[in-house]
């Protein structure tokens, strides 16, 4: 498993462990730093079905429980076998990892009902009655501690029921091995460049939060693309530019107090990304 997530190992073992312990698990960590990829993996080698909830504000209880189909209530009354099972009771059922995505967007109503299953094992389904969660049912949910958009803070409850584990950016290295994997049309010296960006981009002082390896790859994939329908080489200035600001500038967030646009930005970070890889005679450089 730890050649297909790249960068993890210590994240793996942690999960793995507080996995087989019986413990639930919360995952902090900012986007794209592969907690989805990491937990597919650790649900394929337990061998356990892998149920995946996007959390967000209309994600309800009776969603996530589930509900009875309203036809058949009428048709044959409130009978186990008109009820749908919602991702929760079916990981219950069947033992799965629950993976709930976002969950500091879920609403405290939802919360509560993974809390009573976290603490209880079971639950009470009005009119259907109690599910049980099968021993090797774990619950595992993700949160960006960084954005706050749109979401709440989770309570002492919720941390007092789960493992934490922090993920973070792996290292150059490390993502310079997933871009690769990725663009598979891209050469080093474009990958390293990519990655030097996507960087740069988490160190910046205008921004509140950079762009994660996902952008380092849509770099790597865009600029052969690009420079081919222009008829221009791989290091090409412009093309190289209108890359970065195509796949950096919508995933920054920059500080209140930025007064400059997101484009501005990254065409400054472009600009001394490409003047210190010229400064080093590295290919791509500017005006190639």
């Amino acid at each position: 498993m730890t050649k297909q997530v790249v960068g993890r190992r210590r994240e793996l073992e942690l999960v793995r462990a507080a996995l087989a312990s019986g413990a639930h698990i919360l995952l902090e960590g900012p986007p794209g730093t592969g907690k989805s990829t990491l937990l597919r993996q650790v649900a394929a080698a337990r061998h356990a079905e892998f149920v995946l909830v996007e959390g967000s504000a209309e994600l309800t209880p009776a969603r996530l429980v589930g509900s009875f189909d309203p036809a058949l209530v009428l048709e044959q009354g409130y009978r186990p076998e008109n009820f749908s099972d919602g991702p929760l009771v079916r990981a219950m059922r069947d033992g799965g990892l629950l993976y709930v995505e976002e969950l500091n967007r879920v609403p405290e109503e939802t919360i509560n009902v993974l809390l009573t299953v976290m603490s209880e094992g079971e639950i009470n389904v009005p009119r259907l009655g109690r599910v049980a969660a099968d021993e090797s049912f774990r619950l595992v949910a993700a949160m960006n501690p960084y954005d706050s958009v749109g979401t709440s803070r989770l309570s002492m409850a919720l941390y007092d029921r789960t493992c934490r584990i922090a993920v973070d950016y792996q290292d150059a290295e490390h993502e310079r091995q997933i871009v690769q994997l990725s663009a598979a049309r891209a050469k080093p010296a474009l990958i390293a460049e990519a990655v030097e960006l996507t960087r740069a981009t988490r160190e910046h002082p205008d921004l509140r939060s950079g762009a994660s390896v996902r952008g380092a790859i849509d770099y790597a994939r865009l600029v052969p693309e690009l420079t081919e329908v222009r008829a221009v080489p791989v290091g090409d200035w412009q093309a190289g530019l209108d890359a970065a600001l195509t796949t950096l500038s919508g995933r920054v967030r920059r500080h209140e107090s930025c007064q400059r646009s997101a484009d501005q930005v990254i065409e400054e970070i472009f600009r001394r990304v490409r003047a210190a890889a010229a400064a080093e005679g590295g290919e791509p450089g500017p005006g190639e």
